[in-house]
C-alpha cells in the first residue's frame, strides 16, 4: 500500500522537473507575486486532472489480462522515459492571457489545461493501472507535482540556477526506464515465458 504512495510521488516529481507546468508555475510566480493562491490553484487543478487520469487508468486495468497490462505498461513507461529527455517549453501566447482572472483562477485553468496529455498525466494513468490503490496514486501524483512546483513558486528561479536540468531529466528518464523493465519482466512472468 505504501508503494502506491511513494513510487508515484517520486516518479511524478522527477518527471515534472523542467516540464511546461513547472515553467508555468515560474511564470505565474513572476507575474502575480502571490504564491499561496498560485499553490492552491495548482493543488485543485492537479487533483482534478489526476483524478480523471487515475480513474481512466484504474478502469483500463480491468479490461486487460495481467500479462497484457504489464506489456502495455512496459511500453508506455519506456515511451515516457524517452519523452522525459525532451524538455518542454511554454508558449509566449499563454503569457498574455494569464493575468485577467487573478492568481487562483488563472492557475487552476492554466494548470488543468497544461496537464492534458502531459507526461505526468500519462504517468498517472499508467500508475493507476499498475497499483490497486487508486486514490493513493492520485494523491501521490498530486504530491509529486507539488514537490516539483511549489519550490519554483516560493523560490522563483533558485532551483533552475543551481540544478543541472539535463541531469534531472536523465534521472527521471532512468526511473521510467526501470519501471518499464519491471513491468516487462512481470509481463514475461505472467505470460509464462520466465
Amino acid at each position: 500500500m505504501l508503494e502506491s504512495l511513494f513510487v508515484p510521488t517520486l516518479i511524478v516529481a522527477l518527471a515534472e522537473i523542467g516540464d511546461k507546468t513547472q515553467l508555468l508555475a515560474l511564470l505565474l510566480a513572476a507575474r502575480f507575486r502571490r504564491p499561496w493562491p498560485i499553490i492552491w490553484g495548482m493543488v485543485a487543478a492537479t487533483l482534478a486532472n489526476h483524478f480523471v487520469a487515475g480513474y481512466v487508468g484504474n478502469l483500463v486495468a480491468g479490461f486487460f489480462s495481467p500479462a497484457v497490462l504489464h506489456t502495455i505498461l512496459a511500453l508506455a513507461f519506456a515511451a515516457v522515459a524517452v519523452w522525459t529527455l525532451i524538455p518542454d517549453k511554454l508558449d509566449d501566447d499563454e503569457d498574455s492571457k494569464l493575468k485577467r482572472y487573478g492568481p487562483f483562477l488563472t492557475t487552476l485553468i492554466a494548470f488543468f489545461l497544461a496537464e492534458m496529455g502531459d507526461k505526468t498525466q500519462i504517468a498517472t494513468v499508467m500508475l493507476a493501472a499498475q497499483y490497486p490503490h487508486f486514490l493513493l496514486v492520485v494523491l501521490a501524483t498530486t504530491m509529486g507535482m507539488l514537490v516539483a512546483n511549489v519550490p519554483v513558486v516560493l523560490a522563483g528561479n533558485f532551483a533552475a540556477d543551481r540544478l543541472p536540468l539535463t541531469l534531472i531529466h536523465r534521472l527521471a528518464a532512468a526511473c521510467f526506464a526501470v519501471l518499464a523493465l519491471f513491468a516487462g519482466y512481470k509481463a514475461l512472468q505472467l505470460a509464462g515465458w520466465l
